[in-house]
């Protein structure tokens, strides 16, 4: 009787916490046990629990090459992983929950709310069905295409191949199986030039990361984009932007040393993965200073509000744009498509982008402090953990258990989001009386 007060007095917030932490754990406990590696061994907990935490967080960043340390047990532990933190915990549990008959709460209607961001608890669990059969359709033909190539090389074993690569990049994950004992951490360097490979992850990455959300309203509305919700068109609009630039950018200042089709694939796919999927067809050491602090940006940016993806999310970053723009212009409030932004929004935008920048520079202090390596590199590293991307430069296998714990932390927030874990510390404020206002000179 204890445990069901305590479970009744739980708010949304900390039930999605909980539900993380508990996937995060049982993922660790398996992956610690001797079937899970290749060689029979007993997995440290700590980079289990590394392991686990990166797949649930749909993150990427290993401590031990996928394909050549873990065994089938172990890989098929970690891509459950992937598929549920992709999802959600709260939406797979509830959809479970669903399939065995039970009704669906409403307190846990408002928690599935919470977790996919959806702006009202109505009809919340029609869009529950709807996001599992569209994960289930797109992760099938992403499978299916990529299946001949894969075969072609693996025999029997590219359908496992197909279909694990396909939910990482549904899921934004960046977990791959292509790393041999020779050369691990391979990613998908050796489909550099491989049209079918880099077209497919790309769509699958960017479908996944718009939103389900937005996938909806486009079921909903077809080709009527003026019909659309003004946050589906910022998404839309935005992500557009954050696609179209950087591959400009890429292509004329950092892939310039292969030929026009390769360097026109390789900008694409570094310009859509760097947003949180985390796969690489090039060396990223050998990019420039100012192509690192772009992907930096595009980490910390991430995909769009209940996707799969992490990160500070396209909405944020559009917000604080429209916010600075009325600023500019002398207006009185910032707007998009005919519609105004509300105030509130504006400051949780703020709040978010500072909290983010904290988080990542914070942490890259400590683990330079720590590790006495260059803060460049460990700045890559932090905004790739924040941002659930996966992006390294080789750092994070070589790091001590502090500096893991610290990206484990980084990964968790960038996953469950910082304002999640905030709103389910600090309970909801009583009404207080209102302090006098005073100006400050501010820029």
């Amino acid at each position: 009787m204890r445990f069901l007060r305590i479970k009744r007095h739980l708010t949304s917030f900390q039930i999605i916490i909980l539900g993380f932490i508990a996937v995060v754990f049982l993922g660790a406990l398996l992956l610690m046990l001797p079937v899970s590696s290749q060689k029979g061994y007993v997995t440290s907990f700590n980079e289990s629990l590394f392991t686990s935490v990166s797949a649930a967080c749909v993150t990427g960043l290993v401590v031990h090459d996928t394909a050549s340390y873990w065994s089938l047990f172990g890989k098929a532990v970690i891509l459950i992983l992937i598929q549920v933190g992709g999802i959600g915990v709260i939406t797979v549990a509830v959809s479970l929950a669903r399939l065995s008959g039970r009704k669906i709460s409403l307190m846990q209607r408002s928690t599935v709310q919470e977790s996919i961001n959806a702006s009202k608890a109505g009809g919340i669990v029609a869009l529950t069905s709807f996001i599992i059969k569209a994960v289930l359709v797109f992760e099938l033909f992403g499978a299916l295409i990529m299946l001949p190539v894969f075969c072609k090389d693996f025999g029997v074993r590219g359908i496992w191949m197909a279909v694990f690569h396909s939910v990482s990049a549904f899921c934004n994950a960046g977990f791959d199986v292509m790393g041999t004992t020779e050369v691990p951490f391979a990613s998908l360097t050796s489909y550099t030039g491989n049209y079918i490979i880099n077209i497919t992850v790309i769509l699958l990455i960017v479908i996944g990361g718009i939103g389900f959300l937005t996938w909806n309203d486009i079921k909903i509305n077809r080709y009527r984009f003026r019909h659309y919700s003004m946050q589906s068109k910022v998404i839309l609009t935005t992500s557009a932007i954050l696609i179209i630039v950087p591959t400009v950018y890429f292509y004329f200042f950092e892939f310039t040393e292969y030929p026009t089709g390769e360097r026109v694939l390789n900008s694409l796919f570094q310009s859509v993965t760097t947003r949180t999927a985390g796969f690489n067809t090039t060396d990223l050491t050998k990019l420039t200073g100012a192509g690192k602090c772009i992907f930096i940006v595009l980490m910390l940016v991430g995909g769009s509000p209940g996707s799969t993806a992490g990160g500070m999310k396209t909405t944020t970053l559009a917000v604080l744009f429209a916010a600075m723009l009325s600023v500019f212009r002398r207006k009185s409030n910032p707007h998009y498509f005919g519609r105004r932004i509300n105030d509130e929004i504006i400051k949780k935008a703020a709040a978010i982008l500072m909290m983010y920048i904290m988080l990542f520079v914070g942490g890259a202090l400590i683990i330079s402090v720590i590790e006495t390596l260059p803060i460049g590199v460990c700045l890559f590293e932090t905004a790739s953990a924040v941002g659930t991307v996966g992006l390294s430069l080789g750092l994070t296998p070589g790091l001590g258990i502090v500096s893991q714990c610290i990206l484990m932390a980084l990964m968790f927030i960038g996953r469950v989001g910082g304002l999640t874990i905030i709103f389910a510390a600090v309970s909801k404020n009583k009404a207080s009386a209102r302090f006098p206002e005073e100006n400050i000179t501010v820029g």
